[in-house]
């Protein structure tokens, strides 16, 4: 029966008067053979065209979606951070005091990440850091903490309050290489009422062991099967060689994607040092500590300064990955790469609490130089991070989309309970946690940095950032405030990469690497937005509404 109403083909009510309508099964080839110069959007350099458009910031502009034809979970992470260090997510906690001590390092690293511990500090202090670092996962234990004979359970005690840790081998000399005669646990000196009495009268001597040369797979086979807490690798007098500790094992099992050593499967860490003389000498007491990736710590990187401390590093230390910047230009990259750095850092005012931009003028959008100095520093194979100005999930993508091997976060991990400081009710009731930029009155007045010592006021990470060590006036560069509290890292990084790993989803890539290579090659397409966009691209329209971001 013919319709009498909504019928096309009887009405006048046409898409288009005077135009062929064509097959709907060729419209794909049609697309690519006919209607290839209509592409949508805009190639990353029409968009980044600062002559057209000006300096851009993420949130002026959008990715265009592509084909979904995997499921989000397949998408892969994998990135470099610097030329010989890959990671397998790409986020980094930045090194300020209010962000990155010992605990959001350990964090970031076991997620998949690298936190960069500051060093508004003094040197030891920051050299213990490291050590935490280093010693919170291993394979084989190549330096563990031994006990002689003569050691008390109170100093057993205190040790664990030190390191975190209650398993100790004892030993003839107290050294490692010397007879193995028992282990000590938690269990074993946790209720001992005698704190003078040696260990040697709480310890265990029936002890599992396992031959040196045995494999890391066979070792951890045997102490599992041994249900102990640790397994120590003798030789054939034995004397102790090595360690091998259950938990290691049970962070293995909670934690695959952990940014470790291939060798010791000790978790990567990296720790910021200035450019003055006397870092030098904090240089060496990170590296004694194990430090596997130094970042050096300038909002201004392209100075005589940091040039001439690459070079010295690169020099004295050749095993050991140099992040130079901060940079926002060309001119200031190439300085650096041609120093040696191993991979830099991108952004210059950006940050939450910084006024850089503000104050000194001087700076650049963020959108603008992570694009320009990582398509640069790309032809020298030299990874580049995003370094500030990261407000959520879609920043992340939009940074790493424009060329950015990884992204730093500082005030987005700030109220995490892995960073450092406490909790407090704001004036509304909520709970916050204090968060400053390293460019503020109260950073650049902090004395903790020299521990007391002479010139301890000139000698904080704060003044020698921005350059202000000799300045008898101070000119904030940072603001002090506080954020929202946003729990454990635990839950709010995996939060962050399920998000990433959907927004490749949607974008139709299947990887960081395939990210960047369609943007390269214009498959990956972008729009500029206008203040109208934007505003329709955020929550609008409701009376009220929760935002609640993830479960």
């Amino acid at each position: 029966m013919p319709l009498t109403n909504g019928d096309v083909a009887i009405t006048n009510a046409q898409l288009a008067t005077g135009q062929k309508v064509l097959n709907h099964a060729s419209a794909v080839d049609f697309l690519e053979n006919e209607y290839h110069q209509h592409k949508d959007g805009l190639n990353v350099h029409t968009l980044l065209d600062s002559k057209a458009h000006g300096g851009l910031t993420y949130n002026d502009f959008l990715v265009l979606p592509g084909y979904i034809g995997f499921p989000a979970s397949a998408v892969a992470l994998d990135t470099p951070v610097t030329k010989r260090v890959s990671l397998k997510t790409p986020l980094l906690s930045s090194p300020m005091d209010t962000v990155t001590e010992h605990s959001m390092a350990i964090h970031m690293a076991l997620l998949g990440g690298l936190g960069v511990i500051h060093h508004n500090c003094s040197a030891e202090e920051q050299a213990e850091m490291v050590r935490k670092v280093k010693r919170f996962e291993n394979g084989f234990i190549l330096d563990p903490v031994v006990l002689s004979p003569h050691t008390t359970v109170g100093e057993a005690k205190e040790l664990k309050e030190k390191w975190g840790f209650g398993g100790f081998p004892v030993t003839e000399n107290g050294t490692l290489r010397s007879k193995l005669i028992g282990m000590i646990t938690t269990r074993d000196i946790q209720f001992h009422p005698t704190a003078t009495d040696p260990v040697t009268s709480v310890m265990s001597t029936d002890l599992v062991t396992a031959p040196s040369g045995t494999t890391l797979t066979e070792a951890n086979a045997v102490l599992s099967r041994s249900k102990k807490g640790k397994l120590p690798i003798v030789d054939s007098d034995y004397n102790l060689v090595s360690l091998l500790s259950r938990s290691d094992l049970m962070k293995n099992l909670h934690y695959p994607l952990a940014s470790k050593l291939p060798h010791s499967k000790q978790l990567i860490c990296a720790a910021a040092i200035g450019t003055r003389p006397e870092d030098k000498e904090r240089l060496q007491k990170l590296t004694d500590a194990g430090l596997d990736v130094v970042v050096l710590d300038s909002s201004q990187g392209n100075s005589i300064f940091q040039i001439e401390m690459i070079k010295y590093i690169k020099e004295k230390y050749p095993g050991l990955d140099v992040i130079g910047g901060n940079v926002v230009t060309v001119a200031q990259a190439a300085n650096l790469i041609a120093a040696g750095v191993d991979g830099l850092r991108i952004g210059m005012g950006s940050g939450s609490a910084c006024i850089t931009q503000e104050v000194m003028a001087v700076g650049r959008p963020q959108a603008a130089s992570v694009f320009n100095v990582s398509t640069f520093a790309a032809r020298f194979g030299v990874p580049c991070i995003a370094d500030g100005g990261i407000q959520n999930v879609g920043h992340i993508v939009k940074g790493l989309a424009l060329g950015a091997s990884t992204v730093m976060m500082g005030g987005l991990l700030a109220g995490t309970s892995e960073s450092p400081g406490a909790y407090f009710l704001s004036h509304e009731g909520k709970l916050v946690k204090a968060y400053r930029g390293m460019g503020s009155i109260d950073a650049m007045e902090d004395k903790k940095a020299g521990s007391g010592a002479k010139g301890a006021l000139q000698s904080d990470a704060g003044k020698a950032r921005y350059f202000s060590e000799g300045d008898r006036l101070l000119v904030a560069q940072g603001v002090s405030g506080s954020v929202l509290d946003r729990g454990s890292v635990t839950k709010f990084v995996p939060y962050l990469l399920a998000g990433l790993q959907h927004s490749l989803q949607d974008i139709g890539m299947r990887s960081l690497t395939a990210l960047r290579a369609g943007v390269r090659d214009g498959t990956v397409r972008f729009e500029l937005r206008t203040v109208s966009a934007q505003a329709e691209g955020n929550v609008h329209g409701l009376h009220s509404f929760d935002k609640k971001l993830y479960s």
